[in-house]
């Protein structure tokens, strides 16, 4: 497993998928990945890329989900200039970016029925045509696709192509939930505990064994992805003093035992804040999106964005980002 330095939890939880990486990366066919929101699909995927032949050739990813319908064709497969009101110039489409590479497709299980049958074609002999061309183009680009849905079902339902199916589940990889490998947790936690330090420019604080043991009892809906929000946001909290995991997980703490049965120590008198306690507004609000950027894997726009989950408009949050020197591609997975 010396060719996956960068995985954590390969030893573990992860090593049934990492031998099945390592088998497939070599060759060129089709790989299909399952697994939740959050659960490292796109890591997978990279390295995948990384150990195949086409390493030094670019990788992309493409969030299915996140582009409007009518403009699918034109994002995936390019346009030519004039095809479409507002197509003021000819633009290659994100196979032909990927040329000799690999391409992510990402939420495949959202990308319309009309963009399987191009995406089938490419599968199946290697062409595409660009939108408002009747040149076709040849790419050769290897297809890694990736999804939390169910595509068997959706094949029954009529959702989703059954030939596409065939021919995308050469290889399927399922990558298991943080809840069901939580012995994974320990290193996940000590490691986005370090990385949380360094990005926020705090002394580095480790999970004591009461926080790993209440990390170790919470399901985790968000899967890998939201532990790392959960140790950002107890870093923060702690202040570089120590990681305040309780708090972040809103487990409440337990008060302390009374001194004699039926006396209790009354609270220490309340300080009232005083000017050097207060937080600039910038540093809150900055530490407000970048969690949400690190529960949305840096998406956003989308329902699943994090102008969605602020609940602002996605163009009023670029602009704080851009104000804050926040950059959204930190925040990929």
């Amino acid at each position: 497993m010396d060719q996956f330095p960068t995985i954590v939890g390969i030893g573990s939880g992860l090593r049934a998928v990492m031998e099945r990486v390592e088998l497939v990366s070599k060759s060129d066919v089709p790989v299909l990945i399952f697994g939740e929101t959050g659960s490292g699909k796109e890591v997978v995927a990279r390295q995948i890329h990384n150990g195949s032949p086409r390493a030094e050739r670019p990788f992309i990813r493409v969030n299915c989900g996140a582009i409007p319908h009518e403009l699918i064709d034109s994002q995936l497969f390019g346009h030519e200039k004039g095809a479409f009101t507002g197509a003021t110039e000819t633009r290659q489409g994100w196979f032909e970016r990927a040329d000799g590479g690999t391409l992510l497709l990402d939420e495949l299980g959202e990308l319309p029925l009309a963009a399987q049958v191009r995406l089938l074609r490419i599968l199946q002999d290697g062409w595409l045509d660009r939108v408002g061309s009747q040149q076709p183009i040849r790419v050769d680009v290897r297809i890694i696709a990736a999804t939390h849905r169910d595509l068997p079902g959706m094949v029954a339902a009529g959702q989703f192509r059954e030939d596409l199916w065939y021919r995308l589940a050469v290889f399927p990889i399922v990558i298991p939930p943080l809840r069901e490998r939580c012995e994974d947790i320990p290193e996940l936690a000590r490691h986005f505990a370090l990385r949380a330090a360094t990005r926020f420019g705090l002394y580095p604080a480790t999970p004591t064994p009461g926080d790993l043991e209440l990390l170790k009892s919470y399901s985790w809906p968000g899967n890998v992805r939201e532990l790392a929000t959960v140790i950002d946001r107890a870093a923060i909290l702690g202040d570089g003093k120590q990681l305040e995991v309780a708090k972040s997980l809103g487990v409440p703490t337990r008060p302390a035992a009374p001194l004699m049965p039926g006396i209790v120590e009354p609270p220490p008198p309340m300080r009232p804040p005083s000017a050097k306690d207060i937080v600039p507004l910038d540093d809150v609000i900055r530490r407000h999106i970048e969690s949400a950027l690190t529960a949305t894997g840096g998406r956003i726009e989308g329902p699943r964005g994090a102008a969605k989950a602020l609940k602002i408009n996605p163009h009023t949050l670029r602009g704080r980002m851009r104000k804050l020197k926040i950059d959204w591609k930190e925040f990929r997975e």
